[in-house]
């Protein structure tokens, strides 16, 4: 069986570059220039109103100074059409105070669970919650939607109930596909909720904190990530020998696999 990317099929009406509120985000440090040279995946993604990566921003207080923080965003169509930004700001901690002392330790250790949550109406129904790692903002997304995903993954490779409740519950599932091994789990950033990798649930794990290169190149500029996973921007009037030493190889890296390709 092949190793599949299960999507749900949302209905979404496309948000494209040209619409984007680049004037509110530039009052946050975020220049057109730095969301134009984000991976196509993402600028996909945006244009989908789903997160962006955690990204810098500066932001001007009360008595001029700028403070540095760091932020997911999404953005979002208005009733009267317009684009608008939502931002999803890092939290020193996470808000568990809702779930008892057995689901803040699952949250904290990275695990999904399924807990009681309220809609935006008052009403009680079930979802499943996890803490996002780089934002510490819980995240909650209906069961009946992770659960179809699973009900179609279980279909797709065969697995048993057991395998799909230790999935509900949190836990990765390592299993062999094609005579490689493969890691499945819940993860609320993936498009479906469920993330897949080749390896194992080491390797799922470190998958999810670092979807990104050293260097990730653009038009005008540099994504760098440092060692903690974070992400900052270099324009390329500020590159460094190293960075420019780095494109040189990307580039050299990009003609070599295109020849192979011809």
């Amino acid at each position: 069986m092949r190793v599949q990317n299960y999507e749900m099929r949302m209905k979404r009406e496309k948000i494209e570059l040209n619409e984007l509120p680049y004037q509110t985000l530039a009052q946050f440090g975020l220049t057109q220039e730095m969301i134009e040279d984000l991976p196509m995946r993402v600028l996909d993604d945006l244009g989908d109103g789903r997160h962006s990566p955690v990204l810098p921003i500066e932001v001007t207080d009360e008595n001029g100074e700028r403070i540095k923080s760091r932020t997911r965003l999404a953005f979002i169509r208005k009733e009267d059409g317009q684009v608008d930004v939502m931002f999803y700001p890092a939290l020193k901690t996470s808000p568990l105070e809702r779930y008892d002392e057995a689901q803040q330790k699952q949250l904290l250790s990275g695990k999904a669970i399924i807990a009681d949550v309220r809609t935006a109406e008052g009403r009680a129904s079930k979802a499943f919650v996890q803490v996002d790692a780089g934002t510490n903002q819980v995240m909650t997304v209906p069961t009946p939607v992770i659960g179809r995903n699973l009900q179609v993954l279980a279909e797709q490779m065969r697995l048993g109930s057991a395998e799909v409740k230790g999935l509900q519950h949190g836990d990765p599932l390592t299993l062999i596909v094609d005579n490689d091994l493969v890691t499945v789990g819940i993860d609320l950033n993936a498009k479906t909720g469920i993330r897949m990798c080749r390896g194992d649930e080491m390797k799922w794990r470190e998958q999810g904190k670092r979807d990104w290169d050293k260097y990730t190149f653009g038009v005008y500029g540099c994504w760098m990530m440092d060692d903690d996973g974070n992400l900052d921007y270099v324009p390329e009037a500020q590159y460094t020998d190293e960075i420019w030493n780095e494109q040189k190889k990307a580039g050299e890296r990009n003609r070599a696999a295109a020849a192979l390709h011809k």
